[in-house]
């Protein structure tokens, strides 16, 4: 049944983008200087999750490849690698320069120092999820080398803005603003369509039971994807001959959860720690998720940038939120009450 499993994954990129013309066209001319040897703008992507932003910009930065031969790129998740050390040993690491590197002892100066030394190609980097840095002094590291530039991932273009001293954000507000909104249900549709045409068996799944996927997902490709894998995996184990209406059903649970499995698990210490206070003590007010997260971590974050992880836990869906600014309240998110597929 499965022709091609790396196709239902979502990490995989596609040879065409569909339904993002003006953003690929757009992201593709920030990066065209490379093309001549000259230096490249910051380009700032940011959308709602699911809607395409990290898939993207490797996608323009793998034809920017193909085009010049002295052209790398790197990947670095901030959720993951938060803090600055991590940040340019990832980079370092994937340009091969990490061989005498101690992750112990090894200043975080003389990583900018590698860096700025670095001259066998000129180097795109991809800074997704950027609003989760602890330290965006990280992008002052960047920007000072010339031979770098830099895409920057985030949700929110306020809540990356919201993060950095007044310096970067002038910086970041010049950059070019590539911005994506959520997949209408059609476009959805032709995305899945075009996964379930190469990685599945012909007749595995009908064009009604893929609309009602791309209905129940919302706008959201990961979580589109996400059921059609799951449900086209479960189908093969079993060995049924096609995707049955049960099967779809059961899938829409399971990707949720598998998703906010992932979330979770990406999660920073702090952010976990305030994360599992909602858990025990929700519906709760962010003062006194604060007041717990206080008396229950070493060196706690400031209330600002809780409330940043409590945004951004809501934009994963992870936790709901509910009133004002002033009386709101947050809770999880149960994937299992969410909508069925109708």
């Amino acid at each position: 049944m499965i022709r091609d499993a790396r196709v239902l994954r979502a990490g995989f990129v596609p040879s065409e983008i569909e339904h993002r013309d003006a953003e690929l066209n757009h992201l593709s001319s920030v990066l065209e200087p490379i093309t001549n040897g000259e230096p490249a703008d910051t380009a700032i992507v940011t959308g709602p999750s699911g809607t395409g932003k990290t898939c993207l910009s490797k996608f323009v930065t793998e034809r920017l490849q193909e085009e010049v031969l002295d052209v790398k790129s790197t990947h670095v998740n901030c959720w993951r690698n938060y803090t600055r050390f991590r940040v340019l040993y990832q980079i370092l690491d994937d340009l091969g320069k990490t061989i005498d590197i101690h992750r112990q002892s090894t200043p975080r100066d003389e990583l900018v120092d590698r860096l700025q030394q670095y001259d066998d190609s000129r180097t795109v980097v991809i800074l997704d999820e950027v609003d989760q840095l602890e330290d965006p002094s990280v992008l002052y590291d960047l920007h000072s080398i010339e031979n770098i530039a830099i895409i920057c991932i985030a949700n929110e273009e306020e809540q990356l803005f919201s993060r950095v001293d007044d310096r970067l954000v002038s910086r970041l507000r010049s950059s070019e603003h590539v911005r994506m909104d959520r997949y209408h249900n059609d476009q959805l549709y032709d995305i899945l369509q075009a996964r379930a045409k190469r990685g599945l068996d012909p007749g595995t799944v009908t064009e009604h039971q893929l609309y009602r996927i791309a209905d129940a997902a919302a706008g959201d490709a990961r979580l589109g994807i996400g059921i059609l894998r799951s449900a086209a995996g479960k189908a093969d184990r079993e060995e049924y001959e096609e995707i049955t209406d049960d099967l779809l059903l059961d899938a829409a649970t399971d990707a949720r959860a598998q998703i906010k499995q992932r979330s979770l698990d990406s999660l920073t210490p702090h952010q976990r720690a305030v994360y599992d206070i909602v858990r025990k003590h929700g519906p709760v007010g962010p003062s006194e998720i604060h007041d717990r997260y206080t008396d229950e971590v070493d060196d706690p974050r400031t209330k600002r940038t809780v409330r940043t992880y409590l945004s951004k836990m809501e934009q994963y869906n992870l936790l709901d939120a509910e009133g004002t600014s002033r009386d709101r309240e947050y809770s999880i998110v149960d994937p299992s009450n969410t909508s069925p597929i109708q």
